[in-house]
């Protein structure tokens, strides 16, 4: 299963770089891909920054920032 997640450590190159990069545990990283554990909001608007937008906080936590406004969609 290819999953947001998945993708998100595809691109920064492993769990563990994706850890380094986001400043959170390894374990954190796993529970977001095992879909055990959601992504806090803060690291959601990190990730945002860091990947200029290639992961958004609306796909990364929508439990806190609902769905992404269309205008914004279409503008990516």
């Amino acid at each position: 299963m290819n999953t947001t997640f998945q993708r998100l450590v595809n691109h920064f190159g492993g769990q563990l770089h994706t850890a380094k990069a986001l400043n959170v545990n390894q374990g954190a990283v796993s529970n977001w891909v095992r879909g055990k554990h959601g992504m806090s909001p803060a690291v959601a608007l990190r990730v945002e920054k860091l990947t200029d937008g290639k992961f958004t906080r609306w796909q990364l936590c929508p439990s806190v920032f609902g769905q992404q406004p269309a205008k914004e969609a279409a503008n990516q």
